[in-house]
């Protein structure tokens, strides 16, 4: 007798742009949207801290495939520091390591904030998940190694001060790119001041193409828990994360062509000729990634779909 299979779950896919709670690891989400959504698939595009809150895009299905192309956007937080404290995680979590009575004046802040603009060296949190010969920084820190980690670049397209609550705490808005570890950044501006600082609040308010208009809390999808009718209308399409790509369309055949590996001639008056990366699409379907040259759409990466 044959065995019978066992379900994995349902083939849905798209994106939810979850408003990650306080406390609440990034997996955790990602398996409480899953088991939320019956997925057979799920991911998410850019680790949140427990401590943080805010935007963590989670793909389900096919747009798991989708996922570096979020993981390279843009993304925007609101981030309070507080001074003249120093903590072995640079936020709230870790031990304190170092004080100073010292407190910056808002003039003495905004000072420095351009060493913190445009392309600069920054050194990760000790207590990261930057891989050192094949570990984690995190949990070598935790065994209590000695961990070196490396400067590399990252870009800080701006930063400023949203609010000055007192001395103690500066509330900052920074939009940056892949990368950034916003914990480093108070670090770094506590030591630049000569006061110390760590991380007290941290929000990530947008991660490129998504805002704050597409967040959904985990309470709300909480209370559509068995009406898959409903959860699903909460589902962001897959494509809308490829709008920067050059879009190809293809007819039905040429889908089905392109589904199976194969490349396809592009036709009409408006074809592309050539294009490092493109993504094929029939109808609202998104069909493939890929590149085109010489007037051929050439996949890549191909999304199953029910629509053909």
């Amino acid at each position: 007798m044959a065995r019978q299979r066992i379900k994995k779950g349902r083939p849905i896919s798209g994106w939810i742009i979850l408003d990650k709670p306080l406390e609440m690891g990034s997996t955790t989400c990602v398996s409480k949207i899953k088991w939320l959504f019956k997925a057979a698939k799920c991911g998410h595009a850019g680790t949140l801290d427990p401590l943080a809150t805010g935007m963590l895009p989670i793909a389900l299905g096919e747009a798991t495939k989708t996922v570096p192309y979020v993981m390279d956007g843009a993304k925007t937080y609101l981030f309070s520091v507080t001074w003249g404290a120093q903590t072995s995680t640079d936020d709230l979590e870790g031990e304190v390591t170092d004080k100073s009575d010292k407190r910056p004046s808002e003039e003495d802040i905004k000072s420095i904030l351009a060493k913190y603009t445009g392309d600069i060296q920054q050194v990760p949190p000790k207590y990261s998940a930057i891989k050192i010969n094949g570990q984690r920084a995190y949990k070598l820190a935790r065994d209590g190694e000695e961990v070196e980690i490396k400067p590399r670049q990252v870009s800080i397209y701006k930063i400023e001060i949203i609010e000055t609550r007192d001395e103690n705490i500066t509330v900052f808005e920074v939009e940056c790119g892949k990368g950034t570890y916003v914990r480093s950044l108070a670090r770094d501006m506590g030591n630049d001041l000569g006061c110390y600082g760590h991380i007290s609040e941290l929000r990530r308010v947008s991660v490129e193409p998504f805002n704050e208009e597409d967040l959904i809390t985990l309470d709300k999808l909480i209370e559509l828990e068995g009406n898959l009718e409903g959860l699903d209308a909460a589902i962001l399409p897959t494509g809308i994360v490829l709008d920067e790509l050059e879009e190809v369309p293809i007819s039905k055949e040429q889908a089905q062509r392109v589904r199976a590996g194969n490349p396809v001639l592009l036709v009409g008056r408006d074809a592309i000729i050539q294009a490092d990366e493109a993504f094929a699409s029939f109808g609202s379907d998104l069909v493939a990634i890929g590149e085109v040259e010489k007037g051929s759409f050439h996949p890549k990466r191909v999304f199953k779909s029910s629509s053909l």
